[in-house]
């Protein structure tokens, strides 16, 4: 078992990727005392098992707030495991207009885009301070063939992300404004509560301006649906400061038929995919990362 605490400064321009400005700092750790190993590594391991995969992890990384980790393009090296901090995923239209893609917090990976063509296809930067495990996939894809365990719980990664990649299309494509900020804030408080965080209070470190990006509607609409559920006294909302008073009624909201009470919106529902006269799927702009 190893326990390093010494931090190693990198100098700018270390690996440095599709205009990557500066690298983030390094620091050398592993896996056996961090807090959030349960969320991100195979439970029950052996202490066998978990000193095998502790060397997997050749760094820690922190990531300062608004740093970019990974720059749309960039080869394809590592997966990013979380440890501490709450990351944004986006790209970039030709319009030069940002399409948000997904929030990521602790205990969760980044990366995960660039396995299929070893190119990431997303910007990464990070939404407050924060730190990064660094582990080189082709050593982790090594590692996997001889641990069971471990090629099964990057399965299990692989298709999680797959169902949440779905269930928000279905949101977007299927829900109303209210239905769909009532959705992320239930979704988003149950990740930071299996994190220790509070079950009905949130620090948003996204802007209402990325909410609504990730959400497909504009920003006035998330403004107006947050002022609504606070005149209901489902939510108290200071600044970022949430605290949600009434869960059962988000929960109603998700799962509400429409009715007057919904806010009045003008923002068209993002087309994922449309068929053209000869009847083949064609891809739209929606992209999520």
């Amino acid at each position: 078992m190893r326990v390093v605490f010494k931090e190693t400064m990198v100098s700018p321009g270390f690996n440095i990727k599709a205009g990557e400005a500066e690298h983030p700092t390094l620091i050398e750790a592993g896996c056996s005392n961090c807090k959030v190993r349960g969320l991100c590594l195979p439970k029950n391991l052996s202490s066998v098992d978990l000193e095998r995969i502790n060397h997997l992890v050749v760094e820690r990384r922190k990531v300062k707030r608004g740093q970019m980790l990974v720059c749309r393009g960039e080869e394809f090296v590592n997966l990013y495991a979380i440890r501490a901090g709450v990351f944004k995923t986006s790209v970039n239209g030709e319009n030069g207009r940002e399409q948000v893609g997904g929030f990521q917090v602790a205990g969760e990976y980044l990366g995960l885009d660039g396995i299929a063509d070893e190119q990431h296809h997303c910007n990464t930067v990070a939404l407050e301070d924060a730190e990064v495990c660094v582990i080189p996939f082709r050593q982790l894809e090594a590692r996997a063939r001889s641990m069971p365990v471990l090629q099964h719980h990057l399965y299990k990664i692989l298709s999680q992300e797959l169902v949440h990649k779905r269930g928000v299309m279905m949101l977007i494509g299927s829900m109303r404004a209210e239905e769909r900020l009532a959705s992320f804030l239930l979704n988003l408080t149950k990740r930071m509560s299996a994190r220790g965080g509070s079950p009905s209070e949130l620090v948003l470190r996204m802007t209402r301006h990325d909410i609504g990006s990730f959400l497909c509607i504009k920003l006035e609409t998330v403004s107006r649906a947050f002022s609504k559920f606070a005149s209901l006294g489902i939510l108290e909302v200071k600044l970022r400061h949430v605290r949600i008073l009434d869960v059962a009624a988000l929960h109603r909201t998700v799962h509400s038929a429409p009715s007057p009470l919904l806010i009045s919106t003008s923002d068209p529902l993002p087309i994922v995919a449309s068929v053209s006269q000869s009847g083949a799927w064609q891809p739209q702009s929606a992209v999520f990362c």
